[in-house]
């Protein structure tokens, strides 16, 4: 039979195999049919049949909505899908929801962006209200540009903005081949997740873990909100140190500090309580230079005797450090720095001259910026600038998503305790943390020191608008003043609520504002506080037991690395607080996407990809190839320009399909598998299919494909060149060689379906029924069944023959089909025994005439060819 008669024949019961089968297009006709066959549908009675033991839950990471997707989404939601799909081919009931985490900053900005507004919660409520333009980024634009409008008004752009760019995720989720469950979705802004996390809030509140307190606080200017310290950023700045001298009876007192615009708001000096130099001062008072205010010389032990002069200005506040000095030595609080970044005009109670108030008054009202170059001017002229400040470049602390650095300001600010003043908590935390297998092992560690490195409760309440409210509301006196120390609570029925339009439990709407009434809170929590509960959220806690106690603890945490501090710890937190268990079983933690300089990929610093283009162009399975390559916990450089990994995917993918339909085109017969090479491939296929199940099981995804794909090409090159030849034949052992090559096509689309699924499904679909992705994991004992008794070496073996018949016609410039005369084969007697069990079809693919084996130390093929004149 000839390869074009062979070729012709490539009809199946399931229909016509394509003449040219292709990649462009698989991903619209598959993504259409597993919709319309529900595939990848949760089948709630069946799952709740099959027990806890029958299901594997993903707790899905909720991509924030605000923009674009990039290709470190792509990167990272492959590895959760590879997983999902292996799982539900071993016969689990796969829970694999998607959630969208559209509340909190990044919204807000696109929003104001987009629409050219901003929010103004004292402007009344337009319900006719058309924003000044669609579309457009505006990112150069100031906020006094915006068009100012009512809180509510704000909250529905956002609400209309973040469903408009979620239908754009999907659209890429699809096309990338997510297995997920398009019927299991939420917003984190929805009402199911609104009332999962007000309850769970409420609960904190009533058993005394959530509490209110005035504080100093992390604050960006830009936003005009608090910040939690799992959302800092530390960002290398320029600076300078200013040496200053402050007036002591014993003589003056140097020190050297970066922020001399915060001389008005110190309140002590400190050093190292061994530090000989400033001993004898320890107890007695110093004055501040240009102000006169007396404050106190302390020790104390983060006081760094090597850093500048080795005594540290304490005010209230430059830096956490300033924090932990005025806790722990009880120091007053002397504020300067407003909410808007600038000084306030009022100074300190403690700048009491009208010479220190007139100095004061030339910082008033100044940026920070201004009021530092304004500071400095002054401690020139009163001679207590010492020298020329000396540039440095120092670590300054940012809020990650802001372009300014953070003050520090008193506020009342709700917060959640989290083990950092609570030693059982934090070390409970950490056990639940070794309960937890995580993938790599060792970013468990960074768990661990991210716990041993919390300096204060976590802070939930933000000063913004699109997000969950925090549901209480506070009385107000007789005298106008509001109790925030009473607040009120609504009852678990009226959830979701928005204290700033719902009215009080035993109130009139008429009371709010009032004297002898109520006022709403008006603060946002935190949009980790909601995405915190996911597992919660997506499994019906509290509305849906029968289903929760059957994901809960779900199987598997999928995430970035760069969010262990705030997702990972505050998920671990909330389900400690509520269930006192871990809420999964695994972690999994993807690396970065770095571009080819090895910098991380981010929209800060303008180098990220997005992948609808990657997508279109290079098709998804040469993608999730890619994606897939990478082990978990490993970073991958992506270029681009030359995306070498995503074109060896297209490779392989366009590979599996020729491969598929030219074994299909040998018509399928009842035979069994009795030759030595086909059994061989098979014992060979049956190790590979053991290590691929065993790589998968430890969420090694990487070296299952590895070890998949290395087999697959050695299969192709080697295995299928030696037994074509026979197969085409109707002689003997042709069925044998049809049976292993069905065989073998049928568990390599199983092995390789969970990362190349378009390619695999429509392999498939030429021959047998139902998808690929819902058909059993392959099993190694069924295929070593198969090759009953044999071993991979006599393939082995016979692959070097085929790869020494090749070499020796290239070697003479001769066609891979030019016939040879004769060829002798050398090997040790065990390797050469094997081979000789192939005899026939290194015949029949070598074209050879006579061949001759011979016992010898290596294995050595000589070649004559056949003279073709002469024939």
């Amino acid at each position: 039979m000839t390869d074009a008669a062979h070729d012709a024949s490539a009809t199946t019961a399931f229909g016509r195999i394509p003449d040219k089968p292709a990649l462009e297009g698989l991903e619209q006709v598959w993504d259409e049919r597993w919709r319309a066959s529900r595939t990848y549908h949760f089948d709630r009675d069946a799952a709740l049949a099959a027990g806890r033991s029958g299901i594997y839950s993903v707790d899905t990471p909720p991509p924030t909505a605000s923009g674009s997707l990039h290709i470190g989404h792509v990167f990272s939601y492959t590895h959760t899908d590879i997983a999902a799909r292996y799982q539900r081919m071993l016969g689990k009931h796969v829970f694999y929801p998607m959630g969208w985490d559209d509340n909190g900053l990044p919204t807000e900005r696109r929003v104001q962006n987009y629409y050219g507004v901003r929010c103004d919660p004292s402007l009344p409520y337009d319900p006719d209200f058309v924003p000044p333009y669609e579309g457009g980024d505006n990112k150069s634009s100031r906020a006094a540009d915006q068009k100012p409008i009512s809180r509510r008004n704000f909250i529905e752009l956002c609400a209309k903005l973040t469903v408009e760019d979620e239908k754009h995720f999907e659209a890429v989720w699809r096309k990338l081949g997510l297995s997920v469950d398009w019927n299991q979705t939420y917003r984190t802004i929805g009402d199911e997740s609104m009332f999962v996390s007000q309850l769970a809030f409420l609960r904190n509140v009533e058993r005394g873990e959530a509490y209110q307190a005035m504080a100093p606080t992390l604050w960006d200017i830009t936003f005009r909100s608090a910040v939690a310290q799992a959302e800092l950023e530390d960002r290398d700045q320029p600076g300078a140190f200013h040496t200053i001298s402050f007036h002591g009876d014993d003589g003056p007192v140097v020190i050297a500090t970066t922020r001399p615009e915060l001389i008005a708001a110190c309140v002590a000096l400190v050093a190292h309580p061994s530090d000989e130099r400033y001993k004898p001062l320890f107890g007695k008072t110093v004055r501040t230079p240009v102000f006169g205010v007396e404050v106190p010389v302390l020790a104390h032990h983060l006081a760094e005797p090597d850093k500048g002069t080795g005594i540290a200005m304490v005010c209230t506040f430059g830096d956490i450090t300033d924090v932990t000095w005025w806790r722990e030595l009880d120091l007053p609080t002397r504020p300067i720095i407003g909410f808007d970044g600038r000084v306030l005009p009022d100074p300190p109670e403690a700048i009491s001259s009208q010479q220190a108030k007139d100095a004061y008054a030339q910082l008033a009202g100044k940026t920070v910026f201004s009021a530092k170059q304004a500071m400095v001017e002054l401690l020139k002229a009163s001679g207590d600038l010492l020298e020329d400040p000396k540039p440095i470049t120092h670590s300054v602390k940012f809020y990650e998503k802001g372009d300014r650095p953070l003050e520090i300001v008193s506020t009342r600010q709700w917060y959640l305790t989290n083990g950092a003043r609570d030693k059982r908590l934090s070390e409970r935390l950490i056990e639940l943390g070794r309960e937890i297998d995580w993938h790599p092992d060792f970013m468990r560690v960074r768990y661990e020191n991210w716990i041993g490195g919390l300096s204060g409760d976590w802070l939930v309440s933000r000063q913004r608008f699109f997000g969950v409210p925090i549901p209480v509301w506070y009385p107000v006196n007789e005298d106008g003043e509001t109790d925030f120390d009473h607040p009120i609570l609504p009852a678990r029925d009226q959830l979701p609520v928005d204290p700033t339009i719902d009215t009080a439990p035993g109130f009139e709407e008429s009371q709010r504002g009032a004297p002898g009434g109520f006022v709403g809170e008006v603060d946002i929590l935190d949009t980790w506080a909601t995405s915190s509960l996911t597992p919660q959220i997506v499994g019906g806690w509290e509305r849906d037991p029968e289903l929760f106690e059957s994901v809960f603890p779900y199987d598997l945490r999928p995430q970035g690395q760069d969010i262990i501090r705030t997702w990972l710890f505050s998920t671990l937190l909330r389900a400690q607080l509520e269930e006192g268990v871990a809420p999964w079983k695994h972690a999994a933690l993807s690396g970065f996407i770095v571009d080819p300089d090895r910098k991380k990929m981010s929209k800060s610093k303008g180098n990220v990809v997005t992948p609808a283009d990657i997508l279109e162009q290079h098709g998804s399975d040469s993608v999730r190839y890619w994606a897939a390559s990478s082990r978990l916990g490993t970073d991958s450089a992506f270029d681009p320009q030359n995306p070498t990994q995503i074109k060896i995917g297209r490779r392989l993918a366009i590979k599996v399909l020729n491969a598929a339909k030219f074994i299909l085109g040998f018509p399928e017969g009842d035979s069994t598998v009795t030759e030595s090479l086909d059994r061989s491939m098979l014992a060979g296929l049956a190790d590979v299919v053991a290590e691929a199940t065993k790589a998968l099981d430890d969420y090694d995804h990487a070296k299952a494909l590895e070890v998949t794909e290395s087999f697959f090409w050695a299969f192709c090159d080697d295995y299928l060149e030696l037994v074509k030849e026979r197969a085409y034949s109707e002689g003997p052992g042709a069925g044998s060689a049809v049976a292993a090559l069905r065989l073998a096509l049928s568990t390599m689309l199983r092995l390789f379906a969970p990362f190349i699924p378009f390619a695999t499904e429509e392999a498939w679909s030429w021959f047998q029924a139902g998808s690929v992705h819902a058909a059993q994991w392959p099993s190694s004992d069924e295929v070593r069944a198969a090759a009953s008794e044999a071993t991979p070496h006599v393939l082995k073996a016979t692959s070097g023959v085929l790869t020494g018949i090749r070499g020796a016609k290239t070697a003479a410039k001769a066609s891979q089909k030019a016939p040879v005369a004769r060829a002798v084969i050398t090997a040790p007697d065990e390797e050469l025994r094997a081979i000789e069990q192939a005899g026939a079809d290194i015949r029949a693919v070598g074209r050879i005439a006579e061949l001759e084996f011979v016992p010898g130390a290596e294995l050595t093929v000589d070649v004559e060819l056949a003279d073709e004149s002469a024939a």
